[in-house]
Formats: structure tokens, sequence, C-alpha cells
């Protein structure tokens, strides 16, 4: 099977198949009558004759913070399911929240000849500005709004803010943090000033929430809320960075012989699979997770198709919502 063949099953131009496989630009129209042709044939593009051509492979690089994560993993599927109905399959790397690593990654994969990055960000050091600056091919974060850069992020400030209200109108008033680094912007810093902002709102005193930082797992929440009820043995409410620290966070709290949500409340953020089989129920912020991988993705096809790293610099925000269940 040839892209001649291709093209003439669709009824387009072998120069319009070659562009739909090189990501290159094509009508919505023509675009579905090749998909629909290369899915009917089973056709596949020779990846070294592709090489030669564009000087790329059609692969993107996706790089990560962690592995063992329901919120990168939702990401990463939708990332990958997106480029792969355009052609691209997924190249995965993964940095342990490690910045170095990040670095070699994009050097690594520049090298490589990838076609785009997608960035899973964290922290936003000088030398990953002026690395996604130097990058010879686009890149798009997820999960951090960098306002120089193509991001798809949430907006966890307001969920935050919305979810310690929520333990406000239930009478809580102790209300304590599990929260992550503030160096990383979105779960860290916009999440606890989103929480401090209820608190203000209520009439309450922000700056006296007690506040422990956790790592992002379900041992660093255990920790951190065995911390904060060494402290604040009578707190009431409790709002957590992650879905997974608020796993952790719940489990010192029956360990103290705390009763949810009779003596504690308690929320988290991310609406995992955990918070619906747990008893109760975990009451979070769904943040759409797949949705961010869908729109990065899209984001970068759009700078492929337009054959440069700057134009249609975007910053997509996604909503959330409110799953109120048992935990509160």
């Amino acid at each position: 099977m040839t892209i001649k063949e291709v093209a003439k099953l669709a009824g387009v131009s072998p120069a319009a198949v070659s562009r739909f496989l090189n990501g290159g630009s094509i009508s919505e129209e023509k675009r579905e009558r090749v998909r629909k042709a290369i899915e009917e044939t089973g056709y596949r593009p020779n990846p070294m004759a592709q090489t030669m051509r564009t000087g790329r492979i059609n692969q993107v690089g996706v790089i990560v913070p962690r592995l063992y994560s329901d919120s990168v993993s939702q990401i990463t599927a939708g990332a990958s399911q997106r480029l792969f109905e355009r052609g691209y399959m997924t190249l995965l790397g993964c940095t342990d929240h490690d910045p170095a690593a990040e670095l070699r990654y994009m050097q690594v994969m520049q090298e490589s000849q990838v076609s785009g990055i997608i960035l899973m960000g964290a922290e936003l050091t000088p030398e990953i500005a002026q690395a996604i600056r130097d990058s010879r091919v686009p890149v798009v974060i997820t999960g951090q709004n960098f306002e120089e850069f193509p991001c798809v992020y949430h907006d966890d400030f307001h969920a935050a803010r919305d979810l310690t209200g929520l333990l406000i109108q239930k009478g809580r008033r102790r209300i304590v943090m599990v929260g992550a680094p503030e160096k990383d912007i979105a779960a860290g810093l916009n999440r606890r000033r989103g929480a401090e902002q209820a608190l203000l709102d209520a009439g309450l005193d922000a700056a006296a929430m007690p506040y422990e930082v956790s790592t992002f797992d379900a041992k660093g929440g255990k920790k951190a809320m065995e911390h904060l009820l060494q402290q604040y043995p009578d707190l009431d409410g409790v709002i957590c960075a992650t879905d997974t620290m608020a796993m952790g966070a719940i489990s010192a709290l029956r360990e103290a012989g705390k009763e949810i949500p009779k003596d504690v409340s308690i929320v988290g953020v991310g609406d995992n699979w955990m918070d619906k089989v747990s008893v109760p129920g975990l009451t979070t912020a769904h943040l759409f997770f797949r949705q961010c991988g869908e729109e990065a993705a899209g984001l970068l096809l759009d700078l492929l198709e337009s054959k440069t790293q700057t134009a249609g610099v975007r910053q997509i925000r996604l909503q959330y919502l409110i799953m109120e269940r048992g935990s509160v």
C-alpha cells in the first residue's frame, strides 16, 4: 500500500495525505477522509523515509514528574490518544521531580528528532524557562500557568477556595491544610492561597491556618497529618492539596481516634478512583485531567501545523466540579 493508493481511496491528492501524516495543514473534511482511508487499509508510513524527508520522526516527547499518579496517567492517556489519531507516537520520560532530569530529557528528546514536547510542569526554574525558549521544537506545558509559554492548566485557586468554603459552611472553624511544596505553583502555592481566601471571605484569620507540607503520596499525607494532630489535636477540618495526600491524612485521623465526618471533615483535590471507593467517600474538586492532555496535544498540533514555536501562544484554563461526598 502506497500514499498514492491511500490518496485515490480518499479522493485527495498524495500531497494531502503527506500533509496529514506529517502534521501539516489540511482541511477537516479532507483530514477525515484520509483518516478513514488509512483505517480501512491499515496503511503505515515508512518511519525512515519520513525522517529523511522531514528531518523529524512522528513522535512527541511527554515529560512527566512521576508515573504512580492517577492525574499523570489521565493526562498522558488524553495526550497520547489525541496524538495517535493524528499519526504521532508518544515517547515518555519520567523525571521523579528532578529539574536536572527535566533538562536532560528535553535535550535528549530534541536530539532524537521528536516533533514536539509536552511537559508536565512543576517548577519554572530559570534553567527550565531558558531551555523551553531555546528548544528547537514546540513545547506545551500542562498543569501550570507559565505566562510566556503555551499551557493547559487547572483553576487550582478557586477549587481550593470553594472546598475550604464548604468546610466552613459545615461549621468547621479549626481548619488545617496538608499542602504541596510551594515551588509547585499550581498544587502548592495556588491551592494554599485559595484556602486562605475562603477563610478571609468568612472573616477568619487566614494567616493563622496551620499548614504542613507533604510529599505527593499517601505516606507524606499521613506524616503531615500526624504532625498537625500533635500540635492541634482539636482540629475539625482538613483541606489536602491532593486526594492521595488526603488518603494518608484519613489514615492518621482514624489512628488518632477521629471519626470522619463526625469529628473532622476532610477534602482533597483531583477526584481520582480512590475517592469513590473509600468509606466515607472523599469530597474533592474534580479536575479534568484527560481533557488537559487532549487540549495540550491540540495546542502542540496547532504549533506543528503553523511551523512556528510562537504563533498562537495560548493558555487554556480548565474548569472544575466540586464533588460532595461523605467526608464532610
